[in-house]
């Protein structure tokens, strides 16, 4: 299948499972997992800077879009992908990427891939969260969302990503 159509069937999957089902799930107030960042974490090593952004951008306002959330998850989202490269470096250090095409379990491994998404979703959850509080005196309440929501989204993430693992071992 062509890798193009493979990424916007994921983008389009991940957006509906995001917000037809994950988003009516309520557990309390505090807790708000958010699957649709699978998207900008499989994208592929080689995918330009530039595009990051916009997909970030698009995958945030689509989710926005359904949401009622006025750039919300938008900002949130193109923070993070501005953030991948760098998150990538930082986990990696001087690690090559020569056979791998894309940052998945099944190339580089659980623990890599663990850190990686606790970071992105890290830095999703402090602008999301923040972006929605826009103020500084519920500080306490937005870390506790972050507290609460960062291990839901971690786990629910990383069950996909072993429930799709492909069975290409890494070298």
């Amino acid at each position: 299948m062509n890798k193009t159509v493979l990424q916007i069937i994921r983008f389009v999957v991940l957006v509906l499972l995001q917000v037809l089902v994950i988003n009516h799930i309520r557990l309390g107030g505090y807790v708000h997992p958010y699957i649709y960042l699978i998207f900008i974490m499989l994208l592929p090593f080689s995918t330009p800077k530039w595009q990051f952004l916009v997909l970030g951008f698009a995958l945030g306002l689509s989710v926005d879009l359904f949401t009622g959330t006025p750039g919300l998850h938008a900002g949130a989202t193109t923070l993070m992908a501005f953030s991948r490269p760098s998150i990538i470096k930082l986990i990696s250090g001087n690690q090559k990427f020569e056979n791998i095409t894309e940052p998945n379990i099944s190339q580089l491994g659980g623990l890599w891939f663990f850190r990686y998404a606790l970071f992105l979703v890290l830095i999703h959850h402090f602008a999301l969260f923040f972006l929605e509080s826009f103020s500084f005196r519920l500080i306490g309440q937005v870390l506790l969302r972050i507290l609460l929501s960062v291990p839901v989204s971690i786990f629910l993430i990383m069950m996909i990503m072993y429930i799709f693992k492909s069975e290409k071992k890494r070298e």
